[in-house]
C-alpha cells in the first residue's frame, strides 16, 4: 500500500470505465421529461392502468400483516414464497421445470444480467448480442470490459446463419449469446420459432450458453407468445425474469432463473452488492400475485398497449414522408424505424427535441457505432392523443432533415 495515492486508484477506475459511451436514454430523461415535450424515448409501462386503490388496501394489509418482517433484511437468495410465486409465474409461459431453488431474486432483471457478467466475464471477453440489442445490456458489458460482437437481425429475429459465422469469426470462444427473442428492445421484433430450435441447436453444438431475457413476453398483442426459449430446453439458458412491465418498474424486482452450480455463485456477487433484495417489496409482490387478479391485469396492459401500438403503426403511416420504414411489433413496447437514406437520427435530435419531441436514435443500441439512421419509438407510456401529436412533431422533423438532405445532395 506504501506509495499508493488516491489518484492511483482514481486512474485505474478510469481506466476501467474508458469508452463506456453514456446511455442514450439517460442523457434524455431530462429533457423528455419535461410536461411540454411528448416523449417516445421512454421504456416506462403505464401505471395509471393500475388499481390505485386497491393496491393501496393490499399495501396497508400487508403492513398490518407482515409489517415487522417486511422492514428486515432477508436472505440473499430472495424470499422462499417469491421464488415460489416465480416460479408459477414461469409456468405460465411454458416453463414448468423450474424449482424454486434455482430462482435468485434481483433488483430488476437488470442487475441479474450484472450478476451474469460478474460471474462470466473477464476483461477483453466477447459477448454475442443481436445487432441492435438493449442499452442497458450495452452498458453491463462495457462495465466488465467485454467485447459485444453482434448479431445480424431481420423480420424474422437473430438470423442463426449469422450467429453460425459470428462464433467462427471469434478470435477467442464467446462467454455466451445475450438475446431478447421475444418483443426484442429495440425493435420489437419476435424469434420466430423455427429460428428459436436453430438457434438452440448452434448454441448446444459449440457449447456456447445463452441468457435469456425476457421482460415482455406477457405483453403479447396478436395471439400467444411463443413459449421462451428456457421452456425448450434447461440446458445452458439462464434466463431474465421481471415485474417491471408487468406489475410496476418501482418495485425493482427482478429475478434470475440459473443451475445450483451458478445460482450459488449469483447469490455470493449479489451479496456482496447489496446484501439482499429489499424485504418489503419482495413481500409486495409476493402479496400481489398471491392475493390480486395479475393475469387479468396483463390483459388489461396488453389490450392498452395494444390500442396505443395502433395507433402509432396508424400514425406513421400517414404522417411520414417517402423512404421510411418501420416495424410492427406483435407485442411489448417497442417500434423501431428506420430513417429516409441519409438522415442522421443523432443529429436530428436537438431539432426534434425542440419542436417538443423525444425519441431514443439508434446508435444508443449499438456497440459498433451503427444505427444512425434509425430511431426506437415507445408507445405504452404515452396516450394515443399524445402519441398522434408526437408523430406529427417528428414528421415535421424528419420531413425537414429530408429536404434539408436534399438541397445539399442538390
Amino acid at each position: 500500500m506504501s506509495g499508493t495515492t488516491l489518484d492511483d486508484y482514481t486512474d485505474r477506475y478510469a481506466a476501467r470505465i474508458h469508452g463506456m459511451a453514456q446511455s442514450e436514454i439517460r442523457a434524455l430523461f431530462a429533457v423528455a421529461s419535461r410536461p411540454e415535450v411528448v416523449s417516445l424515448a421512454g421504456g416506462n409501462p403505464d401505471t395509471t392502468a393500475l388499481p390505485m386503490a386497491e393496491l393501496g388496501d393490499m399495501f396497508a394489509q400487508l403492513l398490518r400483516d407482515n409489517g415487522p418482517a417486511a422492514m428486515l433484511y432477508c436472505p440473499g437468495q430472495g424470499d422462499t414464497r417469491l421464488r415460489e410465486e416465480i416460479c408459477r409465474v414461469m409456468a405460465s409461459t411454458g416453463i414448468a421445470a423450474a424449482s424454486p431453488d434455482d430462482v435468485v431474486v434481483t433488483v430488476g432483471a437488470q442487475q441479474g444480467l450484472s450478476l451474469l457478467a460478474t460471474v462470466f466475464l473477464d476483461p477483453g471477453d466477447i459477448v454475442l448480442a443481436e445487432g441492435p440489442t438493449y442499452v442497458g445490456a450495452l452498458g453491463v458489458f462495457q462495465a466488465a470490459q467485454a467485447r459485444v460482437r453482434h448479431v445480424t437481425m431481420d423480420a424474422e429475429g437473430l438470423i442463426p446463419e449469422a450467429l453460425e459465422a459470428a462464433i467462427a469469426e471469434s478470435d477467442t470462444p464467446p462467454k455466451f449469446l445475450y438475446t431478447v427473442p421475444t418483443y426484442q428492445n429495440p425493435t420489437g421484433v419476435t424469434l420466430t420459432d423455427r429460428r428459436r430450435a436453430a438457434v438452440l441447436d448452434i448454441c448446444d453444438r459449440h457449447g456456447l450458453l445463452i441468457v435469456e431475457d425476457d421482460p415482455y413476453g406477457m405483453l403479447a398483442f396478436d395471439g400467444e407468445p411463443p413459449a421462451p426459449l428456457r421452456a425448450r430446453t434447461d440446458d445452458g439458458v439462464f434466463y431474465l425474469g421481471t415485474f417491471s412491465k408487468t406489475f410496476a418498474a418501482g418495485l425493482r424486482v427482478g429475478w434470475v432463473l440459473a443451475p445450483p452450480a451458478v445460482r450459488d455463485k449469483l447469490v455470493l456477487a449479489s451479496e456482496s452488492q447489496i446484501l439482499c433484495p429489499s424485504a418489503f417489496t419482495q413481500a409486495a409482490v409476493t402479496r400481489y400475485l398471491s392475493t390480486m387478479p395479475w393475469r387479468q391485469q396483463v390483459k388489461v396492459f396488453r389490450t392498452l398497449y395494444q390500442e396505443r401500438r395502433d395507433t402509432m403503426l396508424a400514425c406513421l403511416a400517414e404522417s411520414m414522408p417517402a423512404g421510411m420504414t418501420w416495424t410492427r411489433p406483435g407485442g411489448g413496447l417497442f417500434v423501431w424505424a428506420d430513417l429516409p437514406h441519409g438522415i442522421d437520427s443523432k443529429a436530428m435530435l436537438p431539432q426534434a427535441l425542440a419542436e417538443r419531441v423525444a425519441y431514443v436514435p439508434g446508435t444508443g443500441f449499438h456497440a459498433d457505432g451503427g444505427g444512425t439512421g434509425q430511431m426506437r419509438l415507445n408507445f405504452s407510456f404515452p396516450t394515443s392523443e399524445r402519441i398522434r401529436e408526437g408523430v406529427r412533431r417528428l414528421a415535421g422533423v424528419i420531413d425537414a432533415a429530408t429536404r434539408l438532405r436534399d438541397t445539399f445532395t442538390a
